[in-house]
């Protein structure tokens, strides 16, 4: 399943290329949950900047890169078409921030369980690594999405906003 160049190193950590992408996870979905999110931390390990510009997943009829912004004081959800990850730099995906949306679930996110996911980087190529289904862990706190009301596996708030509301075009989809 790993693609040529891709090290298999500790348990939740990957290597292909000058990128290694470390602790991947998202948070289980409830039932009838329509949209969940994956985070990780990507390292370049690299004197080359990369970028992260696709993300795929079976369990999900779409899936893109995503971050959050402020606009005066409502926090936005915007696709962006990639996740910079400077040389030497690290880019971490987390809640309320950079994310890996997963869009119109195929099946509820199950904690214990773990979903495959297909990254693709501009430079160091593509991977498929297997995403943990768990609660934040201890320093991993979700404080600001739940602050925020963002809605990722949550059931609400995100569903109806794809494909809608210029999503994409720096518009953002709005959650209050």
């Amino acid at each position: 399943m790993l693609a040529t160049g891709a090290l298999p190193l500790a348990a939740g950590e990957y290597q292909i290329g000058d990128i290694r992408i470390n602790d991947p996870w998202a948070r289980p979905s409830p039932p009838g949950a329509r949209a969940g999110a994956a985070y990780m931390d990507l390292h370049n390990l690299g004197t080359t900047d990369d970028s992260l510009v696709e993300a795929s997943a079976p369990v999900a009829a779409t899936t893109e890169l995503h971050t959050h912004e402020m606009d005066g004081d409502v926090m936005r959800m915007r696709r962006i078409d990639a996740v910079e990850v400077p040389a030497g730099g690290t880019a971490t995906l987390e809640p309320g921030g950079l994310h890996v949306m997963l869009i119109n679930l195929r099946s509820p996110l199950v904690e214990g369980e773990s979903i495959p996911l297909m990254l693709r980087f501009a430079n160091a190529g593509e991977i498929t690594i297997d995403v943990a289904v768990r609660q934040p862990s201890d320093g991993q706190s979700d404080a600001a999405e739940h602050g925020y009301g963002h809605g990722h596996g949550h059931g609400h708030g995100h569903d109806h906003h794809h494909g809608h509301h210029g999503h994409g075009d720096g518009g953002g989809s709005q959650h209050r």
